[in-house]
């Protein structure tokens, strides 16, 4: 990547349960690999999921959603759900703004295929 890059901009957030143990990590491979590419990284961090929804009923604020929409490049989200808010509303708020809110379709997660045996779709390796 050349220096003419400005920084990377990631909204980060940890979601609930294993969520943040996973972000974190997440957040130290994109710091290294920023590093490694001399791009400067700006994290967004969030204040959202279950532990907000259940403090103060905030679930996805319209600002929030703004903030990423016109400032962010990605979003760092994890894992959403605990078993405090039954009907997981504030879950489907987080996700569902994020997706259809931004006409995005799809979760990408990359991944590799450490053997065929192991993949699904046999000879898609």
């Amino acid at each position: 990547m050349s220096d003419e890059l400005g920084a990377l901009n990631v909204a980060v957030l940890p979601g609930d349960g294993i969520g943040p143990e996973v972000v974190e990590q997440g957040v130290r491979v994109l710091k290294a690999v920023c590093e490694i590419r001399r791009r400067p990284l700006e994290l967004l961090e969030l204040d959202l999921g279950a532990d907000r929804f259940l403090e103060d009923g905030i679930s996805f604020p319209d600002a929030v959603a703004e903030e990423i929409r016109d400032n962010c490049d990605a979003v760092l989200l994890g894992a959403l759900g605990d078993p405090r808010v039954p009907d997981l509303g504030y879950a489907r708020d987080i996700l569902f703004g994020l997706r259809f809110g931004m006409d995005l379709y799809a979760n990408i997660r990359p991944v590799r295929c450490l053997h065929d045996s192991l993949m699904p779709l046999r000879g898609k390796g």
